[in-house]
């Protein structure tokens, strides 16, 4: 009966030491692994550090005036263009979180090339006709891996992008 007794409290041990939360180092899940991110661009600064959309060609860029866009609309080929022009590694992609006034838009976008920058920025379009593109023609914030969150004002420009983007 003796060694019952210490087979099943052998057991008992066994299935306790089994069941503890192994420990963690960082206090993050087990087995995660940190992935370093894109350095994201400095905010434009100027003396009111207002951004504001104007247009620039056929595209709607919001920033402050003298320094590069934070977000950019084009419409190319009955599709809305949505670049926001920060770092992104080669092969990434995300989901750019945009949520207005009326509507919650998740947009995917793709580490891109474009022409005159070095590197790649984040890029996604929808079809103009997507009734999703209304939230460009409003206020909204948009949040993107490595990018933070952006704050985007309504502005002509913008609503004037996404009407041309809608007619076919």
């Amino acid at each position: 009966m003796k060694p019952l007794r210490i087979a099943a409290l052998a057991a008992l041990i066994l299935i306790a030491a089994c069941s503890r939360a192994a420990p963690q180092a960082s206090g993050g899940p087990i087995d995660a692994r940190r992935v370093a991110l894109p350095e994201a661009d400095p905010p434009p600064a100027n003396a009111d550090g207002k951004a504001s959309w104007r247009m620039a060609g056929d595209e709607a860029r919001f920033g402050v005036d003298g320094a590069d866009p934070l977000l950019t609309l084009a419409c190319r080929g009955g599709r809305l263009v949505v670049t926001r022009p920060i770092a992104a590694e080669l092969g990434a992609g995300a989901l750019f979180a945009i949520e207005g006034a009326r509507r919650i838009v998740r947009l995917p976008v793709d580490a891109t090339a474009t022409p005159g920058r070095r590197g790649y920025v984040w890029q996604g379009s929808l079809a103009g006709s997507d009734a999703d593109t209304q939230v460009f023609a409003e206020p909204f914030t948009g949040t993107l891996p490595g990018g933070g969150l952006i704050k985007v004002s309504a502005g002509d420009a913008a609503r004037d992008v996404v009407s041309r983007c809608r007619k076919p």
